[in-house]
């Protein structure tokens, strides 16, 4: 049993967590005269450290997720989902939302050729849900920071969140509020030939480069903001907003994601500081929650396609959950650390 500690300790920390990386980069900046006992030091060797570590990381991810992918093409899934039907068919829209997109914004086209193609609303909102909440990448990430329990617990209840809430769409009859062009648009059965091996290494090599062009910036931004809450803000305000002497640090943090726009990738680096300097870890997941489901950007695009009767019982829904989900953890913190 000591020998099988051992090997995950290692694996999260060295593997995925990448320490082996920091220490070298410490040194290395010890050598050009950096001290790293200085707010800036710690600084470049924080930004530094989780830049290269999340590229790697998101890299062999992309890669990995992409080939996955390859297999479930929108036509293959939309067949699929059309197999099932009840809760059944939210929890499966919810685990094919694993392996497609990495943002909302990208899951919104995806979502209107499900409803498009006449599959049950709860079932399309439930895929729109886990789609940017939980990804594969995510929970290797998660892990890499925060430990196996927490990354597991995060996919588990975000998938129930997914599946929860397409169901009560569903329930709710809300179909003619979705606007005509997406309810009377049709979809054709497209007969694509099966990709060579080769095809898809070549597919999940464009999605590498494609992705990580468009989520870079985002990492930059995210680490940058990590690294300054880790090193010129004071533990005591973060502990005082976000910490448990704050009852309402939940909400607040849900409240502060929903305008933002990042994905998975670059709200991690900012929760790895937010962590570190004391804040709860339910607030902190609400705050991801919040960002990557409900950011500004996708709701608009969602508003295109969605009444706003329909838009608001979304928004109301993901909302609650993300602060359930965030007392939840809080509650039982202890469980996961």
């Amino acid at each position: 049993m000591e020998l099988l500690k051992s090997i995950w300790f290692f694996l999260q920390n060295e593997i995925l967590g990448m320490r082996w990386l920091n220490g070298w980069i410490g040194d290395l900046l010890s050598m050009v005269g950096i001290d790293l006992n200085t707010r800036l030091g710690g600084s470049i060797q924080f930004f530094l450290y989780d830049v290269i570590k999340i590229t790697i990381l998101l890299c062999t991810l992309i890669f990995v997720i992409s080939y996955i992918q390859s297999y479930f093409p929108p036509e293959r899934s939309r067949k699929i989902l059309g197999r099932f039907h009840g809760l059944g068919a939210n929890v499966v829209s919810a685990l094919l939302g694993t392996v497609t997109p990495f943002c909302s914004c990208s899951s919104i086209p995806l979502f209107m050729g499900f409803t498009s193609a006449g599959l049950p609303l709860g079932v399309t909102f439930s895929f729109l849900i886990s789609s940017p909440m939980v990804d594969l990448g995510s929970l290797i990430l998660l892990m890499s920071i925060f430990g196996a329990r927490v990354a597991i617990a995060y996919v588990v209840i975000g998938l129930v969140i997914a599946a929860a809430g397409g169901t009560i769409i569903e329930k709710m009859g809300m179909e003619q509020y979705v606007e005509d062009f997406v309810r009377s648009g049709t979809v054709g059965e497209i007969e694509s030939p099966t990709p060579t091996a080769q095809e898809r290494i070549q597919y999940a090599r464009e999605q590498v480069v494609g992705t990580f062009q468009k989520v870079f910036p985002y990492i930059l931004v995210g680490v940058g903001i990590g690294a300054v809450i880790h090193n010129w803000i004071p533990e005591q305000w973060i502990q005082g907003i976000l910490g448990s002497h704050n009852p309402f640090g939940v909400i607040l943090a849900t409240l502060v994601g929903i305008p933002m726009y990042a994905d998975i990738f670059g709200t991690i680096p900012v929760a790895e500081a937010l962590l570190a300097k004391g804040a709860q870890l339910g607030t902190i997941l609400s705050f991801m929650m919040a960002v990557t489901t409900l950011s500004l950007p996708s709701m608009i695009m969602l508003k295109k396609a969605i009444k706003p009767k329909l838009l608001a019982l979304f928004v109301a829904i993901c909302t609650l959950g993300i602060i359930l989900v965030g007392y939840l953890f809080n509650v039982f913190y202890m469980y996961f650390i």
